[in-house]
């Protein structure tokens, strides 16, 4: 649900219809920021619960939860446990009586509460219906706060320059704003801090080879350059879905080739997984364990100190 922030309850009383046009159409910029309450579809619901892969195991959090239906939902349907807030004490109030309406009441809990100031890092699950501009202002706590390999799924608007691992778009019959009813589905799951420059040696025909590893990052997006024994070897990809790495690389040519693959989860300073080496049609697999010796900002860093207005290409100021 898009929640209210400043302009929720008025939204209520008043009709969404003509806030939202304020906002899409004549809206100033004492307007930004401010999110209305639209409620989802439950189709909606439906698709982003099931795309993030909701279990019993998840903690569900959502942020702007209006009449509490996504949490509650991951409680009856999955058995997950979660909370949702949003500043508007009356949905707040009708969120908690539907949960135990439903049974759920002590999986999923709705607070009054403004989500700027909210603890999400227990979330394992954090699901959006906020105007894009908002979704911009908390990317950066996003990637600070959330372990990695939280999923992230937003409700028809992204995160700017950081790209969905999925997008999709569906029929939304029961949406109540819009001149076409589908809705757009954005899933992120958030990535682990990989840039940096990384060692190992692996054992290959009978004497140890060093690796270097030099990562450049863009939020889930690598690139790099590999040395062997102080020789280059090509890259052929280099991917991480949040702390889980891997790198393909090939060295030599002709009968000679050689192809490596290294997987594995980055903890701290430290990845630990599975080297794979391929040479002449035969691969043989070791445990592999690298160690981060320089560490490195990801380029999305820069980012931090970049309004939202201006990243979305609108004036900045009242």
């Amino acid at each position: 649900m898009i929640p209210g922030l400043r302009v929720g309850s008025a939204c209520v009383r008043l009709g969404c219809g003509l806030l939202l046009l304020a906002l899409a159409g004549g809206g100033t910029a004492q307007d930004f920021g401010d999110t209305p309450y639209v409620q989802t579809p439950q189709n909606v619901v439906d698709t982003m619960l099931k795309l993030a892969r909701v279990s019993a195991s998840d903690y569900v959090i959502d942020l702007g939860s209006g009449d509490g239906r996504m949490v509650i939902t991951a409680a009856t349907r999955y058995g997950a446990r979660g909370f949702g807030v949003d500043l508007d004490r009356w949905l707040v109030k009708l969120s908690n009586a539907n949960a135990a309406k439903a049974g759920v009441a002590d999986r999923a809990v709705f607070y009054e509460r403004d989500l700027h100031d909210t603890d999400i890092s227990r979330a394992t699950v954090l699901t959006l219906y906020l105007l894009p501009e908002v979704n911009l202002m908390i990317r950066p706590r996003l990637l600070a706060t959330l372990q990695p390999g939280t999923r992230v799924v937003s409700h028809d608007y992204d995160m700017g320059k950081w790209p969905p691992d999925y997008q999709t778009e569906i029929e939304a019959p029961g949406k109540t704003v819009g001149a076409v009813k589908t809705s757009k589905i954005f899933y992120w799951v958030v990535p682990a801090h990989a840039a940096g420059r990384w060692r190992w040696s692996v054992e290959d025909g009978g004497k140890h080879s060093a690796f270097e590893l030099g990562v450049e990052q863009n939020f889930q997006k690598l690139s790099g350059g590999l040395m062997m024994e102080g020789h280059r070897a090509e890259v052929q990809s280099a991917t991480l879905q949040g702390d889980r790495i891997e790198v393909k690389a090939k060295a030599g040519a002709g009968a000679d080739e050689t192809r490596y693959e290294f997987s594995g989860r980055i903890v701290n300073h430290a990845i630990e997984g599975e080297a794979r080496i391929s040479r002449a049609g035969k691969t043989r697999r070791q445990p592999w364990k690298a160690a981060r010796v320089e560490l490195w900002d990801p380029a999305h860093y820069a980012l931090r100190n970049v309004p939202p207005c201006q990243e979305m290409g609108l004036p900045c100021g009242r």
